[in-house]
């Protein structure tokens, strides 16, 4: 190994500067700052190009990380950025949502070794941001349009990877969605101090760019049947989300001041997004908070509550901090800014006066043997939290359409839409000429895990649009 293969050793690990606590809680701005180039340069050095990169399997979409920080080291920036893209169609926002701790950089050789990951995440970002503000394009030049067309339903990160690969298949996309930006909830779930809409929009011009059709505002089978886009398109995708809230089945959660996660983060962003004032619902000025749930949608509800004003904001969670499904990173930047958690506490029931909620009883439980079993209840270990407002976080699954049933699309029994199998290509469903991928397909889950369900379902539809029109001049 040459010396430059050490450069760990000189360099710790470094995350891009973020706003200091004082200052972010004081609004939505995105709080993550950005590398310089010279730090950026360096963070990318310190990899030590494996061989086996581990970084690289653990990503779902299996990034060529160890090739990409090699470039940038070079400064070799708009290659990077085009390597990036060859594994995931949105990079810059996969930098910036990841759990990098629980994917990548959990998985780099410096961190098994204790010499701290390479900082990948801030790395990513920083390039794609970079490269755009530099002129940088996808290059669809040698793209040959073949006269193919699909309809893509929903705008989400599903949605928008698979239409980046029909583009650069050559075949015409439209994308539909209801609500009237892009981004799903990249745009009207993630709070804008974890993902700046700016940065969804940058990527809205990059795909119109490369030919993308929006087409916003139309709910499909209330605006346009589902009917119609199978006559006018040659293919669709589903990538419909899942938006329906898991229901913890608390007695009183019927009370008012009880919030599902889902709405609260959306109408907030809808309120900065419009410029609009505080409705009464999101004036938390003076009231405790209690957010049910450990993952990173508690995390978001956890978060916003600070920046809504709330006098104190409390985090139950019914396991260990180890065993929590969300960022690390996510947690500790709630912890910093004033969060307070409190593990291994089990909600069992809303209290309430006068028909408004004041208190959260929880139960203390503890671990079983079998760690995938749900904990056990800790006899007498039952406390009351006081509380305003109560932000359940208990997860989402599909609600997928009407129909579906009717276009012979398969779901199991929580709603999921089922693709693959024997005889289907990948995200295909029962319904040949139908694929889908994301949330409404796995439920709630990763941002990066929707992104290559899109990736390679745009892939997957141009495999079989390919086939089709061989078989047509097969048969002429």
């Amino acid at each position: 190994m040459s010396g430059k293969d050490f450069r760990f050793l000189d360099h710790p690990r470094q995350l891009p500067r973020v706003l200091p606590v004082a200052v972010r809680v004081l609004d939505h701005r995105e709080i993550g700052g950005e590398f310089a180039r010279d730090e950026a340069a360096t963070q990318a050095g310190r990899c030590i190009d494996c061989g086996n990169p581990y970084c690289a399997w653990q990503c779902p979409v299996h990034n060529h990380i160890p090739n990409w920080l090699r470039l940038v080291q070079e400064d070799r920036l708009l290659e990077a950025a085009d390597l990036m893209h060859e594994t995931n169609p949105l990079p810059e926002i996969c930098g910036r949502v990841c759990p990098q701790d629980r994917l990548c950089e959990g998985a780099c050789t410096l961190e098994q070794g204790g010499f701290g990951a390479v900082t990948i995440g801030g790395v990513e970002r920083w390039v794609v941001d970079e490269a755009i503000r530099r002129g940088w394009r996808p290059d669809l030049s040698g793209v040959r349009e073949n006269g193919r067309r699909v309809a893509v339903v929903g705008a989400g990160p599903a949605g928008l990877a698979c239409a980046d690969r029909l583009r650069r298949a050559g075949i015409a996309v439209d994308v539909y969605d209801r609500q009237r930006e892009i981004g799903g909830l990249l745009t009207f779930g993630i709070p804008a101090f974890k993902l700046d809409k700016a940065v969804v929009q940058a990527r809205r011009r990059l795909l119109e760019g490369m030919g993308v059709r929006f087409r916003l505002g139309i709910e499909i089978g209330r605006d346009l049947a589902f009917d119609e886009l199978l006559a006018r398109y040659d293919a669709v995708f589903l990538g419909i989300g899942a938006y329906r809230n898991v229901d913890g089945a608390l007695p009183g959660r019927e009370l008012d001041g009880v919030h599902d996660a889902l709405p609260f983060l959306v109408a907030n962003i809808d309120r900065l997004l419009d410029d609009r004032p505080l409705s009464p619902p999101l004036d938390l000025r003076g009231k405790h908070v209690v957010v049910l749930g450990g993952g990173d949608t508690g995390m978001d509800c956890n978060r916003t509550a600070i920046r809504l004003g709330a006098a104190s904001v409390t985090c139950a969670y019914r396991r260990d901090e180890a065993d929590m499904p969300g960022s690390a990173r996510e947690v500790a930047y709630a912890r910093e800014e004033g969060v307070r958690f409190l593990f291994r506490r089990q909600p069992v029931a809303l209290l309430g006066l006068e028909g408004r909620v004041r208190a959260v009883r929880v139960a203390r439980t503890e671990a079983t043997d079998d760690r995938a079993a749900s904990p056990r209840f800790i006899p007498g270990g039952e406390e009351d939290i006081i509380a305003d407002v109560v932000i359940q976080a208990f997860g989402f699954r599909p609600s997928p359409p009407d129909w579906c049933a009717t276009h012979a699309i398969a779901r199991d029994a929580d709603g999921r839409i089922l693709v693959g199998g024997d005889h289907r290509l990948p995200q295909q469903t029962t319904n040949a000429r139908v694929f889908a991928g994301g949330d409404g397909v796995r439920s709630a889950d990763l941002v990066v895990r929707a992104v290559h369900d899109g990736r390679e379902a745009g892939v997957a539809i141009a495999r079989l649009l390919a086939s089709v029109e061989s078989e047509a001049v097969v048969a002429a």
